[in-house]
């Protein structure tokens, strides 16, 4: 497998020592970073589940019988067993790692690689004088266009209370939050305004980043569904990688 050399048990045992909270301050800063690689990122949690899954099964097959021995071996031989568990649990991993690694290579690896060749966040509504007679929203606006997604979401959540069914509002909330990388929030805006009755003029563009935020979640049935619905040409050379 072509990223095999990303699930050494080096790797494994970096992961366990950045759950236990045991790195240095140096390797974690460095690890740290490392995680700001969206693909590696997603290859440290699939470790982290299954580091944590194997831990419950051990803890419910194999407590009872440790502590019948612990208390009739001496300390070597007890140091000795917890070496061999923690190597067990190890190989364990990697096996697991490996087995789903395939899958997750071609199908979760490829839709992250698309989604970062081609999101772009939204680039927003020209904010002129004549905005004004809708301050609120285009003060947010502003916000959004500097890059203060946090504070744009809080200020246009503030008026989707008032107009829950506003399809501008629902479309920038869900564009905010994919800017944020927050697929899983900016999904039901994106859902509420691609199913409206109204001729939304934005509708095409909401399709697009539905189909994207579907894209990186792994749902690709879901995101071909929207990216057909969309127009633009970007969306038909997606298509065409996700189809071959």
């Amino acid at each position: 497998m072509n990223n095999s050399k990303n699930i050494s048990k080096e790797l494994i045992e970096t992961v366990e020592r950045y759950l236990n909270k045991s790195m240095d301050k140096t390797e974690l800063q460095d690890f740290e970073k490392k995680l700001e690689d969206s693909n590696f990122k997603t290859l440290v949690n699939d470790i982290k589940e299954i580091i944590l899954g194997i831990e419950t099964y051990e803890l419910k097959e194999q407590l009872n019988e440790f502590h019948k021995e612990i208390d009739a071996k001496p300390k070597t031989y007890i140091s000795s067993k917890l070496r061999y568990l923690h190597l067990k649990r190890i190989a364990v991993a990697a096996v697991l790692v490996i087995s789903l690694g395939s899958l997750w290579y071609f199908t979760s690896n490829s839709n992250t690689r698309l989604y970062n060749k081609y999101f772009t966040p939204d680039p927003g509504l020209p904010t002129t004088m004549s905005s004004t007679s809708n301050f609120d929203f285009y003060d947010a606006m502003v916000n959004y266009k500097h890059g203060e997604y946090n504070l744009a979401i809080s200020k246009w959540k503030t008026l989707a209370e008032k107009k829950p069914e506003n399809d501008t509002i629902n479309y920038f909330l869900g564009a905010a939050y994919l800017a944020l990388e927050k697929e899983t929030e900016a999904i039901p805006f994106l859902e509420k305004t691609v199913q409206s009755k109204s001729d939304f003029y934005l509708k095409n563009d909401a399709y697009y980043y539905l189909g994207l935020a579907y894209l990186k979640e792994g749902h690709t049935e879901l995101a071909i569904k929207y990216l057909e619905l969309s127009k633009n040409e970007t969306s038909t050379e997606i298509l065409s990688k996700l189809k071959k």
